[in-house]
């Protein structure tokens, strides 16, 4: 159940049955030479959907746009600020707590969002007891990353071992392949690439990952990789999903 595709009235009988809604959170930024600029994105969609439709949960808008200023000296890279995108999970989190929402399951597909969104959500419980909020000590938030479930983790190293990296990953370029199968791209690739540098402001960020890649190798990436993984975060974050509803 999408929330864009649904009325008022279809959200009002949900909230008789659930209070949980899924938010995916990705990123638009360069993956790389062969990576789509929305991977992190059109990731963490995929597999809200998917999880949506095996718990029946109510599914909401993706925010496209996360906290990826180190990727903004590459063509095409968007990013809010830490302060902007606290503010907008704020506001978006506010607005569904006063409809009767009240646990917040987040599936992000860009880990530059991580420290910001587990940042967010003291605010929003410290802004939901200001307001007074009815139900603000039932309100929860979680945010669960899909590449870091143990399952996908485990087939990513197993197919790809030390070439998986940690930006521009085969792992997430399958998925998009497996996603938008008319979208694949080629390119030719370094045969070296950087890795393990520290991640500072977007020059420097450039400077030392000349292609956008982090230690990966996308050419190892295929659609049925994708399948693969997709299966697996599925499975894995429905579980979740559901753990976290049932929890006091």
């Amino acid at each position: 159940m999408l929330l864009h595709l649904s009325t008022w009235l279809e959200v009002e009988a949900y909230l008789e049955r659930s209070q949980g809604i899924i938010l995916p959170i990705g990123s638009t930024e360069q993956h790389g030479p062969t990576g789509l600029i929305g991977t992190d994105a059109i990731c963490a969609e995929a597999i809200a959907r998917g999880v949506g439709d095996i718990t029946q949960a109510l599914v909401g808008p993706t925010l496209n746009v996360g906290m990826a200023l180190h990727h903004t000296a590459f063509p095409g890279s968007m990013s809010l600020r830490p302060s902007t995108l606290m503010l907008v999970i704020r506001d978006y989190i506010t607005s569904l707590a006063k409809a009767g929402f009240t646990r917040f399951f987040f599936i992000n597909g860009h880990g530059g969002n991580v420290a910001t969104l587990k940042a967010a959500f003291a605010e929003v419980y410290v802004t939901l007891a200001d307001l007074n909020q009815p139900n603000a000590d039932r309100v929860q938030c979680q945010v669960s990353n899909w590449y870091m479930c143990s399952s996908v983790y485990r087939l990513a190293k197993e197919l790809y071992g030390d070439q998986e990296g940690s930006h521009a990953t085969p792992s997430e370029v399958a998925l998009t392949q497996y996603v938008y199968p008319d979208a694949i791209k080629q390119a030719p690739l370094s045969a070296t690439v950087s890795k393990e540098h520290k991640i500072f402001g977007a020059a420097d960020f450039r400077r030392r990952y000349p292609d956008g890649r982090m230690g990966s190798n996308p050419a190892l990436a295929k659609p049925e990789h994708g399948k693969q993984f997709y299966d697996l975060a599925v499975k894995e974050l429905s579980n979740a999903y559901l753990e976290f509803l049932s929890a006091a």
